[in-house]
């Protein structure tokens, strides 16, 4: 049974606007999304094996997680949003957004979420060495790889709207461009 409706990645490191990226393109979007927040999920249902408290995250399930969003990926219209992307089968992506930001201004929305300082270092090298971009360029066909940069509300409005011009595209490219009509921002 072909999707209904796109499944979109958007990851990157923590602090670079995932959640708010999703949050307003469920909003914007042309065709219903949901926004899966897999962090949440994952604390919400238990996916983990428990709290690393050396690291202050869950070491998690996949294969309880997986086996939950099975389902959904394969019914597709879900936007994923998490700071990892490589563990989501390559079958499931039609998007996946890296989204980037300076590391100095990451390290201040860091600090601002009150995480331990070896948190936000960890966080912080992790940007600077391009780890997200490089796992998504690892996982996935590049031609469904966008790498955008999220360090202004500009920033947030554009990369939105490319995102919408490119689900009005993917409705066209599947034969759903009917659905899309009077659907612009």
């Amino acid at each position: 049974m072909p999707q209904r409706y796109p499944v979109i990645i958007i990851t990157g490191t923590p602090g670079t606007g995932k959640s708010t990226h999703a949050q307003l393109l469920q909003d914007a979007s042309p065709v219903p999304l949901k926004h899966i927040n897999v962090g949440q999920l994952v604390k919400d249902n238990s996916f983990h094996h428990g709290f690393d408290q050396q690291w202050q995250s869950y070491t998690v399930d996949e294969d309880k997680l997986l086996d939950e969003l099975e389902p959904l990926a394969s019914a597709g219209g879900i936007i994923l949003d998490w700071h990892t992307c490589e563990i989501f089968p390559e079958r499931w992506a039609d998007l996946v957004v890296v989204l980037r930001c300076n590391h100095t201004m990451l390290w201040e929305r860091l600090e601002k979420r009150n995480y331990p300082l070896k948190k936000i270092q960890e966080n912080n090298e992790a940007e600077i060495m391009e780890v997200v971009l490089q796992e998504a360029r690892d996982s996935y066909p590049q031609q469904i790889i966008v790498d955008l940069k999220s360090e202004s509300s500009q920033d947030l409005e554009n990369n939105v709207a490319s995102i919408v011009e490119w689900i009005n595209q993917w409705l066209k490219d599947n034969g759903r461009e009917d659905e899309d009509e009077d659907n612009t921002l």
